[in-house]
């Protein structure tokens, strides 16, 4: 378990379909050691602060193992680290065995495991295809966004070590599976242990509260 690469990147202006665009989807990996803020990594920022960023999507991590699959999928021979937009892109951690609120520590950084990420339109910007944000979310491969615990640094080889799990043992899965079906019967005992979570921003509890 382990970082393979470490991604940064300032929003910047892209022209898409007619029309101009800000967005800090462009992440590209970096050499050495990185700062860890509450709100993200140095060198690296969100365009639009009422959707991106934030206490609970700090810091975005996606499983280095998916690559293989989504180069088949999109049929992509170049599919460098940081293609999703991910800060930290890691191995050994898929998101069915990483649950919301567990915790992870890289170099002297500390991390909550918030919520999965939900794509925006701007994947679809990124990889220039419609189709790639309803294909991202039902494909079981989210990714996780992480609340920034404790201020540090880390780099790329760093161990990424689990060192808290969460007793409800909601996984990221579990969270997608269940906005996804969202007019399908639910499970109820998964949908009281989703709003036990302290983890899990309150818009997401509210939402599963009002299923229940």
């Amino acid at each position: 378990m382990k970082l393979v690469s470490v991604n940064v990147g300032l929003p910047r202006p892209v022209e898409w379909r007619g029309r101009r665009i800000m967005t800090g989807i462009f992440k590209e990996p970096v050499a050495g050691r990185v700062a860890v803020r509450r709100l993200n990594l140095a060198g690296d920022g969100q365009a639009d602060l009422s959707v991106h960023g934030g206490v609970h999507k700090a810091v975005y991590a996606y499983p280095s193992e998916h690559y293989p699959f989504w180069r088949r999928e999109l049929e992509l021979t170049d599919l460098p680290w940081g293609a999703f937009g991910e800060n930290l892109t890691t191995e050994g951690w898929w998101e069915d065995e990483v649950h919301v609120g567990d915790r992870f520590r890289a170099g002297t950084a500390e991390f909550v495991v918030a919520q999965p990420r939900t794509p925006c339109f701007k994947l679809a910007l990124k990889f220039d295809r419609d189709d790639v944000v309803d294909r991202f979310l039902e494909s079981g491969r989210p990714g996780f966004y992480l609340a920034v615990v404790k201020e540090g640094e880390l780099g790329a080889g760093d161990p990424f070590e689990r060192i808290h799990e969460d007793e409800r043992h909601v996984s990221v899965v579990d969270v997608v599976n269940l906005y996804l079906h969202r007019h399908a019967r639910p499970d109820v005992d998964l949908l009281r242990r989703v709003v036990e979570v302290e983890a899990l921003p309150e818009a997401w509890r509210e939402h599963f509260r009002k299923r229940l």
